[in-house]
């Protein structure tokens, strides 16, 4: 017997219109690529939406084409979110900072016919056009006055589109289950994986992560997305901005804390959301210039642990609580946030600290649980630690156009993750299994040591890697790229790991360097390092 409930799809088209009728004054305020700061409300954005839908269809679009974007987080980018997934069509977000051999081959891959780019992307785009077979048009965002006149290539105006659209477009009701866009993991080995979102997936991931439990994005939110629109849709967060209402400031190309600094103070944002390392540039620029994050309650942070001493600065010196947050593409990407509950609460600040190093819980609709080598389902009980496997509403069930199925293990999706999972559902990452060092038959945590150093006053930045041993199979390196004026020195930092972490843990060398790489996510990119330092211990 079913329930004599409606069956309503849940389309992505529907979190606008829900915004234009009960939010129409809410307000999203908008960095330029060409300079100043553009303000409208949801309303307004509407209007432009279905505008840009029109232009869609004037292009020749039909619904499961796919459109591409390179572009940076801006109200035009926002704009195609709604108008190209509200039309029936599948939005394509391109990571800028891939190589141009992995943009082409994923904009060929998806088979895109529209490419919209902003201003700054354009020479990129010039460097791998000739390669790309299926692209029909491409659209600059950005006005007539702005258009640029030295490239070659066949370029349309996005004001000037949307200018001779009409804004009358009724949104189709869309099967719940058909594709709304695409993303591409980051493919640091092989080339990048799609993961196919359904309106369905998104509108419960935007549902999920508005809740108070998780990110807490409310009517009286005034959110920055750092996360970039390009990185697995900006966790999420245009979503959930406008299904509540929430102010939204998009912070366009300016990335440094001088320009993050002006949009937070300037609006009064309350929820900051970005990776550790912008957030070391906000925090170098607030102690530089001794200013203050007034206005903040909530920072989260994503895409790679944020050291305990990140998360003191917040509180002790601004007045705002850290939020870990943990995700995969192919999880949408939130499964975990690490908000406070009466629980945390409970505790003294220094075990406060220590539980928000910690991702956190699992966000409602997510399921989690850790597995030995043999498959064997291991102990929540804060020590066992193993493979993590999710499942869930917005967990991909395989790859675009892709045959390997490795990761799926009996409707589980294994992460990659070795982590830990105590009795009040707390997850704690350990490690990425292919970084996980393992010297003399014991396992050590590269996270764990990053973490402890990281606490050292004189060092920026810093990366653990498991390197070969001659005696102990592997043992821990540590890079370290200190702070500006700052001279640290090997023993200085051994001296200062001493005691905080097992001695046996302790790295056999420390490394100084100018800076680290990283992936275009932004995660420290460790398999170069390993590739790089491979020899360093051999002669010990």
């Amino acid at each position: 017997m079913h329930g004599l409930m409606m069956g309503c799809p849940l389309n992505i088209s529907g979190i606008l219109k829900h915004a234009e009728r009960n939010h129409p004054n809410g307000k999203i305020v908008s960095r330029e690529v060409t300079g100043g700061v553009f303000e409208y409300t949801y309303r307004d954005a509407s209007i432009r939406a279905r505008k840009l839908a029109n232009a869609l269809r004037n292009l020749g679009v039909v619904q499961q084409d796919r459109v591409a974007t390179l572009a940076w987080n801006t109200h035009r980018h926002f704009e195609l979110y709604f108008g190209v997934s509200g039309s029936g069509s599948i939005l394509h977000t391109i990571n800028p900072r891939l190589f141009p051999e992995q943009i082409s081959y994923i904009i060929n891959h998806a088979e895109d016919q529209v490419l919209f780019v902003d201003l700054t992307f354009i020479p990129l785009l010039e460097s791998v056009y000739s390669s790309l077979n299926y692209l029909k048009h491409v659209v600059v965002l950005t006005s007539e006055e702005h258009m640029p006149t030295t490239s070659e290539l066949p370029l349309l105006c996005y004001e000037t589109l949307l200018n001779e659209a009409s804004s009358n477009f009724e949104w189709p009701d869309l099967d719940e289950n058909s594709a709304a866009s695409l993303c591409y993991t980051s493919g640091t080995t092989g080339h990048p994986k799609g993961v196919l979102y359904s309106h369905r997936s998104t509108v419960l991931h935007a549902w999920a992560c508005s809740s108070r439990d998780a990110l807490g994005i409310a009517n009286d939110t005034t959110v920055l997305p750092v996360v970039p629109m390009f990185h697995v849709n900006a966790w999420g967060v245009p979503y959930s901005a406008t299904m509540s209402g929430g102010t939204l400031v998009l912070p366009g190309a300016g990335m440094d804390g001088n320009s993050l600094y002006e949009l937070i103070d300037g609006y009064q944002v309350n929820l900051l959301l970005g990776v550790p390392t912008v957030w070391l540039a906000l925090l170098q620029h607030c102690q530089k210039n001794e200013l203050t994050l007034s206005s903040v309650e909530n920072v989260v942070i994503g895409g790679s642990a944020a050291p305990i001493s990140m998360i003191q600065e917040f509180k002790e010196k601004h007045n705002a609580f850290v939020m870990h947050a943990w995700g995969m593409t192919e999880l949408s990407p939130v499964g975990t946030v690490n908000s406070m509950n009466r629980y945390m609460a409970s505790l003294d600040q220094h075990a406060q600290y220590q539980l928000q190093a910690k991702q956190g819980r699992s966000v409602f609709g997510i399921e989690m649980k850790i597995i030995d080598s043999e498959g064997n389902v291991l102990s929540h009980d804060g020590q066992a630690f193993g493979r993590l496997l999710v499942r869930g509403p917005w967990v991909a069930t395989s790859y675009y156009k892709h045959e390997d199925r490795s990761a799926w293990i009996d409707g589980w999706f294994d992460t990659g993750d070795v982590a830990t999972i105590d009795e009040h559902g707390y997850m704690s990452i350990v490690d990425r299994a292919k970084d996980v060092i393992k010297s003399g038959g014991e396992w050590i945590s590269s996270i764990d040591l990053e973490n402890a150093a990281m606490g050292h006053p004189a060092i920026l930045e810093c990366a653990v890697i498991g390197v070969p041993h001659p005696k102990w199979d592997e043992r821990p390196l540590l890079l370290v790229v200190p702070k500006e004026g700052a001279n640290p020195t090997q023993d200085e930092v051994l001296n200062f790991l001493s005691g905080k972490v097992a001695k046996w843990w302790l790295p056999d060398s420390v490394v100084f360097v100018d800076q680290l790489p990283h992936t275009a996510t932004g995660k420290l990119l460790k398999m170069k390092l390993r590739e790089t330092y491979r020899q360093a211990l051999m002669s010990d």
